[in-house]
């Protein structure tokens, strides 16, 4: 996730808030675009993704 983070930083992006550990076992961070848009950036170990690609619920 930190490589995420970085790569906005270099993009122009604001970071909000720098990567953090959280309750529930993983990692979030939040930055904004040049637009001024707000992103939040999550990863958590139980995460499950669908043959797609796509976060599971």
């Amino acid at each position: 996730m930190r490589q995420v983070i970085e790569l906005a930083r270099k993009a122009g992006a604001a970071i909000a808030k720098e990567p953090q550990d959280v309750f529930w076992g993983g990692y979030h961070a939040y930055f904004a675009d040049p637009d001024g848009c707000h992103w939040e950036v999550a990863y958590g170990p139980d995460f499950q993704f669908d043959g797609n690609d796509m976060l599971i619920f």
